[in-house]
């Protein structure tokens, strides 16, 4: 046993940089398992400041100063927030609001549609399962509305974190776009010399990621503009609560589209009854909206960023979704991608490679 470990150790821990790296992710691991919500505000401003870090860089190649770059993109950006919160907030709450109410009524529309297929004799539903499930409904219904109750109360804090957010956030992202350069040679500063492998892990993950994130961000104003402007042609209630939720459903993938698709049909259903032409129609349109998505959109913008199989996409997004909530979600393709080129690049003898299946 003893032999096998030291072989080991010496096929795979022999290189210094490798060492080293190794202690580093470690390190970079336990502080955010332990200090992530501590930090989070930082961890926010460092994604959005590398998400205009592309915008930035344009500015800069056709000639514009470095300082009035970030300054200009920087303000622009507030101001697009600034705007989207000022127009969407008001609207999604009063949707949310008016839905909640509407969830009593839904349900019992859908209780009497499994009780109408229940006396139809047919031997798979039966009226105990349908009992049982709407008792389970209407539990958790009873659970939303105590949440509700006690919502106003509860959420000061919360209201207190956004606050705090909405200053912290914006102002540590300003300084890591004006000063990442001096960031980075500081950091750097800490590392040995010889990093050939860690140049090779970050100029991947650099085009990797930086694609990833925009893209994301991209896909999901386009489908959730794409999907208002549907459900909006078929006058379907709450259209811009939905599309908000079906644009936000990217971030999650193949689990989000399949979790928005039950309130997006459950609204339709109770709006036009499941004999009505035009449930079939928007129903259809949805999922047309979701098969555009996946088949054109994504292969678009993905095609050069994730070279995953879905299989570990989704083994991602359950691992770090488990471990750091919805942070770990949004970043599990990327974390899934860091994992295969530190794979890729680790100094070993021979460790097969992991390809595109």
């Amino acid at each position: 046993m003893l032999k096998i470990v030291d072989n080991l150790v010496k096929r795979y821990f022999s290189d210094e940089e490798a060492v080293i790296f190794l202690l580093l992710l470690v390190s970079i691991i336990g502080i955010l398992f332990f200090l992530g919500n501590i930090l989070a505000p930082v961890l926010i401003a460092i994604v959005l400041a590398f998400l205009l870090q592309g915008i930035v860089e344009k500015l800069k190649k056709i000639g514009m100063n470095h300082a009035i770059s970030v300054s200009l993109v920087f303000f622009s950006f507030l101001m697009g927030c600034g705007v989207f919160v000022g127009l969407m907030v008001p609207i999604v709450w009063e949707q949310s609001v008016r839905l909640i109410n509407d969830v009593p009524r839904m349900l019992l529309e859908l209780q009497n549609l499994l009780r109408q297929l229940a006396e139809g004799a047919n031997p798979i539903i039966s009226q105990s399962s349908i009992n049982g499930v709407l008792n389970d409904l209407s539990s958790e219904l009873t659970n939303v509305g105590q949440w509700l109750l006690s919502f106003s109360l509860a959420s000061i804090p919360s209201l207190f974190s956004v606050m705090i957010y909405a200053v912290l956030v914006p102002l540590v992202m300003f300084f890591l776009m004006k000063d990442q350069h001096k960031i980075m040679y500081w950091f750097t500063g800490w590392l040995p010399k010889e990093r050939s492998m860690m140049k090779n892990i970050a100029q991947e993950m650099n085009s990797q990621i930086a694609n990833y994130i925009r893209g994301k961000f991209i896909e999901m104003f386009v489908v959730g503009i794409v999907t208002y402007v549907v459900f909006a042609v078929f006058g379907l209630r709450y259209a811009e609560l939905l599309a908000l939720l079906v644009g936000l459903s990217v971030l999650i993938p193949y689990i989000g589209a399949a979790a928005v698709t039950i309130p997006v049909v459950l609204v339709a259903f109770y709006q036009y009854g499941i004999e009505d032409n035009q449930f079939l129609y928007v129903v259809i349109a949805y999922l047309v909206v979701q098969a555009l998505d996946g088949n054109v959109l994504v292969p678009l913008l993905f095609s050069e960023a994730v070279n995953l199989h879905p299989l570990a996409i989704i083994v991602a997004v359950l691992f770090f979704g488990g471990i750091w909530g919805f942070w770990g979600i949004f970043f599990a393709i990327p974390l899934a991608t860091l994992v295969k080129a530190i794979l890729n690049a680790w100094p070993k003898e021979s460790l097969p490679r992991l390809t595109q299946a």
